[in-house]
């Protein structure tokens, strides 16, 4: 059975941090981020004439869905050819929306592999504080009118079937967590417990 490992949460959770420490526990995974993507996207703003702006109405019509269309197709292609595929990226309506996770479950079934959705649980202002210290360009709309910001995302943890949730709201508080999540996913432990 392969594994197709997603790993969600909002953004400055530590989502990346989360899903590179938790690769190092797989052996030799495809490690797929989402934000590899945001060059093209960048210059599709720049075409279009508009502000480059990853929270406004342009963003949400003509480049969100498309980048999470690119990296799944790339990331069905990888379990071609590996059995742990993972995909680093906000999912932030996608993991709720019952629907769309049975699409993808039954597409994977086709692929003879299993969903493994990980949220990365953070406290807001450890989010706030963590995206000011990155100094991203892609946030700076965000960090500008974070009331506002804060207000359009839903951090609470998702419910769902087989739902993985790691805190990471301090140095060490996602280790033993982890520690389980890769151990369930390698065979080492009870693949249908998630803690």
């Amino acid at each position: 059975m392969k594994h197709f490992i997603i790993v969600a949460s909002p953004p400055a959770s530590g989502k990346t941090f989360i899903a590179k420490q938790l690769s190092g526990l797989l052996p030799s995974p495809v490690y797929l981020d989402k934000d590899s993507l945001t060059i093209l996207s960048g210059q599709v703003f720049k075409a279009a004439g508009e502000a480059y702006n990853r929270s406004s109405p342009f963003f949400e019509q003509n480049v969100r869905n498309f980048e999470y269309a690119a990296i799944l197709q790339v990331a069905f292609e990888a379990l071609a050819y590996n059995p742990y595929v993972l995909v680093n990226a906000p999912f932030s309506r996608e993991i709720r929306d019952a629907a769309y996770l049975r699409q993808l479950r039954e597409r994977l079934h086709r692929l003879d592999a299993r969903l493994v959705p990980v949220w990365v649980h953070t406290d807001i202002a450890v989010c706030h504080a963590r995206m000011k210290k990155r100094a991203s360009e892609r946030d700076t709309w965000k960090l500008a009118h974070w009331d506002e910001y804060v207000k359009s995302r839903d951090f609470s943890i998702p419910e769902m079937e087989g739902l993985w949730v790691i805190d990471n709201s301090t140095d060490d508080s996602f280790r033993q967590p982890l520690r389980r999540l890769a151990d369930s996913i390698t065979g080492a432990a009870d693949p249908e417990a998630p803690q």
